[in-house]
This record gives C-alpha cells, sequence and structure tokens, in this order.
C-alpha cells in the first residue's frame, strides 16, 4: 500500500458485513488489498465514499465532501417508464424508510446518483452503455466468489431422486414459476427434487414487514421441494451435493432480465453443469463456453436442455468443466481484484500491490 491512508466510507447492504452483496463486491477487494474503511455516517467528511445498492440515494446524491463510487449492480435504469410498480419504488422506500427524504421519480433518483458518482461501476455491458448518459466514467465488475469457493463438485453421477438446485435471495424464488410446468413434465420420467439454497423466511413487503417461509412460496411450485438455509461458510459443501443447476428468468422483466452472469460463473467455479434463461448476460457466456443450447427461450428449449444433461453423464461433467475454466480464465481474483485498482486509480486513490 501507499502511506497516503485516506478516510473511505462505505454504505454496506448490511451492517455487519455478511450479505452476498458485501461478501462478494467492495468488502471483497478492500479485505484482499488491505484498504482501512469505516461504515460511512453522511454527516461525516470522507476523502471517498463507496454506496452499495442499499445506500439512500436521495442523501448521498448530494453530499458535499469526497468522491463517490456508486457499486450500481442493478439494471434499474433499464425498467421501461410505463412500469407503475417502479414508479412506487421511491415511496415505499421513504415509507420503510430506507430513504430519507421522497422522490416520486426512481429512475431520476438513481440518473442523480450517477451524475453525483465520481466512478460508477456495474455488471454489464448494457448497464454500463444506459450510465454512461450520466456518468462517463464507468466500469463492469462482476462478483468476488474466492470466499465462497470451499470445495468443488467432482462427481457427475447422478442421484436418485436427481437433486436439481436454485440459488439465490428468497424473493427471487418466484423465477421458478417459469418453468415449473417444465419441471412436471419431466418429472413424470425423471423423478425429481428441487432444491433451494436462500434463506429460510423472508418480509415479502418493503423488505420489512409481511414475514413469510420461503418453503411455502416454493410448495407452489414444485411438489417435490426442500429449502437449504444460505451460509457463506457452508455454501459450497450444500451445493456441490447437488446435481444440476438451474437459473430460471423472466425474460419479459427488463430489470431481472438485466442482470449479470455472477450467478452463472459463481455455480461453474464449484463446478455444477447449469441450465439457464437466456438473458442478454447468460446468453453471452454460455456461447463463449460453447454451451448456447444451455440458454433457453422458450418452455420447449428448458425441456430439452434438462432431458439432455440428465441423460448424459459427459454433458453434464463437460459443459460443468468448460464453465469452470472459463470462470477461472476470464474471471479470477486477480482479474476482478485489478478492476477494483482502476476504479480507485480513476478517482484519484492508487493502490500498491
Amino acid at each position: 500500500m501507499s502511506s497516503y491512508h485516506p478516510r473511505i466510507g462505505y454504505v454496506p447492504y448490511r451492517l455487519d458485513l455478511i450479505s452476498p452483496g458485501d461478501i462478494r463486491r467492495f468488502v471483497a477487494y478492500a479485505r484482499a488489498r488491505a484498504i482501512k474503511f469505516e461504515i460511512a455516517d453522511y454527516k461525516q467528511k470522507y476523502d471517498f465514499v463507496v454506496l452499495s445498492e442499499a445506500a439512500d440515494i436521495t442523501l448521498w446524491q448530494d453530499y458535499p465532501h469526497g468522491k463517490i463510487v456508486y457499486d450500481l449492480i442493478d439494471s434499474y435504469l433499464s425498467i421501461p417508464r410505463t412500469n407503475m410498480r417502479h414508479w412506487l419504488q421511491g415511496t415505499v422506500a421513504f415509507v420503510a424508510g430506507r430513504h430519507q427524504r421522497l422522490q416520486l421519480d426512481y429512475w431520476e433518483s438513481i440518473a442523480r446518483m450517477c451524475q453525483r458518482s465520481n466512478a460508477v461501476v456495474c455488471a454489464t455491458p448494457e448497464q454500463q452503455e444506459l450510465i454512461q448518459a450520466y456518468c462517463q466514467n464507468s466500469h463492469v465488475i462482476l462478483d468476488i466468489h474466492t470466499p465462497l469457493i470451499t470445495k468443488v463438485k467432482e462427481n457427475y453421477d447422478l442421484s436418485r431422486p436427481i437433486n436439481l438446485v436454485w440459488e439465490g435471495l428468497p424473493i427471487n424464488v418466484e423465477q421458478l414459476l417459469q418453468i415449473s410446468d417444465v419441471l412436471r413434465k419431466v418429472q413424470t420420467q425423471h423423478p425429481q427434487k428441487l432444491n433451494l439454497v436462500t434463506d429460510l423466511s423472508y418480509p415479502r413487503f418493503m423488505n420489512r414487514f409481511g414475514l413469510v417461509e420461503t418453503l411455502k412460496i416454493a410448495k407452489r411450485i414444485f411438489d417435490a421441494v426442500e429449502v437449504h438455509a444460505w451460509n457463506a461458510t457452508s455454501l459450497a459443501e450444500t451445493i456441490c451435493n447437488f446435481d444440476i443447476a438451474i437459473i430460471p428468468i423472466n425474460l419479459a422483466d427488463s430489470f431481472v432480465a438485466g442482470k449479470p452472469e455472477n450467478k452463472l460463473l459463481l455455480l461453474w467455479r464449484m463446478g455444477l453443469p447449469v441450465v439457464t434463461s437466456a438473458t442478454p448476460s447468460y446468453k453471452r457466456a454460455m456461447k463463449n463456453v460453447g454451451t448456447e443450447y444451455l440458454a433457453c427461450e422458450t418452455q420447449a428449449e428448458w425441456e430439452t436442455a434438462l432431458n439432455t444433461m440428465i441423460k448424459d453423464k459427459s454433458v453434464r461433467s463437460q459443459a460443468a468443466l468448460s464453465g469452470k475454466a472459463y470462470a477461472e480464465q476470464y474471471f479470477s481474483e486477480d482479474i476482478l481484484l485489478k478492476k477494483w485498482d482502476d476504479v480507485f486509480s480513476s478517482v484519484g486513490f492508487t493502490t500498491s500491490v
């Protein structure tokens, strides 16, 4: 490290820094580079502030002091202006206490935060193109998964019943509805169990109210389902017990369809064969690996992809090993850390490694 030690504030997803968004992004970088930071307080003066998506952008867009790095990993700017649910986000955030100021136009809040920022970090080229209208200094960086990869799958024999696995936030479990009919159809010939690695319960409204059990939601999607508690230290150990990973996405929803390939790369790093929906990022990654047919647009394509995976062990192992090699070659920890180095260098703070 250089002799210069700026005061750096970070607005985390969780104060204990154990949220996936903390573990895999700025916190992972700061720990790897031994960069000291503190939980940011808007009233304090910092040389640099790093904002996660949990930050109150109605406040920080007017921060009068240091330079801001905004980690905007979700594609809010891609949501059509006709989306009424999105129009309510500013109001919901205010009522729930996440935002101190009421700003009805959530797109405008995001845009103003980008304009105030000295650098914006995003996760796809499509996001970067939209962000550059507000901040020219934008950088595409995917998640750092190294702390999570404690085990890699090696055995590609199938369980009986076949164990499918989905990993993610519980609020996204309903994305599995996209292929519920496919799962039931495949089930008639190949008995399966659907395993969800996520939180066991979650608040359905405003991220604070209406606590529900994830299993109750999952049972509406598929009968043979089990929920496994998400835990950073045991994540790989849990997931590697299963046979095939799935990532269904509602392609008609521009917000979720605009997400990056982080989850796919995480599963590949663990040695899992994966079938996904054909979002732009997943299609791009699958094409680069040579498994385009595993990025599905239709129900028929999902059925074909799952049946092909189930029937042929060599397809499963080759898809998994090719994906793992791709993730390690192009998205290694060293490469991702260097990208974060470039972000901080662009705003005047250079680390020495």
